[in-house]
């Protein structure tokens, strides 16, 4: 499981002292543990897709946050930001391509936009951005 990974990295960052790995391990870890918590109110468990799904928009955040500290001129928090980008990119999984995201479409009946983004988000959750999914399918219609 990601969760177990990314436990052990994070023992490992605090062995190497590792700050920059550090930081991002523990808000990665505190927002995995909200989750678990939100889940467990519902009356379920985490899986690596709800993982994969909170790295992906954390990579989104650290990328907003770049892009404003190259703005300010702050190369150094610049390149600490690309090293943890580069940690969270380890823990998700193969993302499907605009090929494999077309022949998948084109295997369904129904190719209207709910069914498509159903189908999607509930066999391929986490390995996928919705928006390429979107764009694919306007192209085919």
């Amino acid at each position: 499981m990601i969760e177990e990974q990314i436990k052990k990295a994070n023992v490992e960052a605090m062995k190497n002292k590792d700050t920059v790995a550090r930081a991002f391990y523990s808000v990665l870890m505190n927002k995995i543990m909200l989750e678990k918590i939100n889940k467990r109110e519902k009356g379920q468990e985490i899986t690596d897709a709800d993982v994969s799904n909170i790295i992906q928009k954390m990579i989104k955040e650290l990328n907003d946050e770049k892009e404003n500290y190259q703005k300010a001129g702050n190369m150094e928090e610049v390149a600490h930001l690309e090293k943890q980008l580069e940690i969270a990119k380890r823990y998700l999984p193969k993302m499907l391509s605009r090929e494999e995201i077309k022949a998948e479409i084109m295997k369904l009946d129904d190719k209207s936009i709910p069914v498509v983004m159903k189908h999607f988000k509930a066999n391929f959750n986490g390995q996928v951005d919705m928006r390429l999914v979107q764009e694919v399918l306007k192209e085919l219609v």
